[in-house]
């Protein structure tokens, strides 16, 4: 049974980088009945786009949405600073779907402005070769983090996120995603929006933020490369997805129908909790 979602909203999936995780992405779109998916931004990773890689599990994604657009779903593509090339073509409607570089709608009754959020990257505005650079810098490092993840698993460990180290550690980059969250969400207070939703960052997150002129909630749908979330929008709420708490529920329900769990599926329950 596929889930009713009011608004669904995804970002940074970069298809076409070595790093996408799309079967996982292509197991939550097929999992949901959504009104509206928001696309917001890095949808398509044109920087590093790569004629000999595109697999059929990135290319199966864009078949998915574009079947998704010819049902009751309104489709909503944002650019990002990867697909900005997309940018020169906005805004622009084919069938249901809209590109666009930010989306403003309202939420029974409430002010919602949503866009990818690199416009307060200073690195990405000013320095786009050094934004360029970090690109594909991170994507090669997200390829070490998988082999390092598979040796792991094979080890019976726990997984581990090199990039979530480091920005977990570097005090500069903890203050810029400080510092993003803060920046969007004033500028969302001063225009009087209830929600403003961004990406970019890679950092899911549902914050409310009051300044002295008023209040918003800042939300951030995270990313499709390590976190794998999205923000979904149900009965006046929002929450953030986690897909590996889906994979936990379909463990269990497949070990509950099984009679009797064997050594090796306890260990496997035990080291995703640890």
């Amino acid at each position: 049974m596929k889930r009713s979602v009011e608004v669904a909203v995804i970002s940074d999936t970069h298809l076409g980088t070595y790093g996408c995780k799309a079967k996982e992405l292509l197991n939550y779109l097929r999992s949901i009945d959504p009104k509206v998916l928001i696309l917001n931004g890095d949808f398509i990773d044109i920087w590093q786009f790569k004629k000999s890689y595109f697999p059929e599990s990135h290319l199966e994604i864009i078949k998915y949405i574009l079947n998704l657009s010819l049902t009751n779903c309104q489709v909503i593509y944002l650019t990002g600073n990867h697909d900005e090339f997309l940018r020169k073509f906005s805004p622009m409607t084919f069938g249901k779907i809209q590109l666009l570089d930010k989306y403003i709608f309202e939420l029974d009754g409430k002010k919602t402005w949503v866009f990818h959020g690199d416009v307060f990257d200073s690195s990405v505005q000013h320095s786009k070769w050094i934004a360029k650079l970090g690109g594909i810098g991170y994507d090669y490092l997200i390829r070490l983090n998988n082999l390092s993840n598979w040796i792991l698993t094979k080890m019976g460990r726990e997984k581990y996120s090199f990039s979530k180290k480091i920005k977990n550690n570097i005090k500069k980059a903890v203050k810029f995603i400080s510092d993003f969250e803060e920046t969007a969400s004033e500028l969302a207070i001063e225009n009087k929006f209830d929600y403003v939703i961004c990406g970019h960052i890679h950092q899911p997150q549902k914050r409310a933020i009051t300044t002295a002129k008023g209040s918003c909630l800042y939300l951030n749908s995270g990313d499709w490369i390590e976190n794998l979330t999205a923000l979904e929008y149900n009965n006046g709420s929002w929450e953030i997805y986690y897909y590996e708490n889906d994979v936990l529920i379909d463990l269990m329900n497949q070990i509950e129908q099984k009679p009797q769990q064997t050594p090796d599926e306890y260990k496997e329950i035990d080291v995703f909790f640890k």
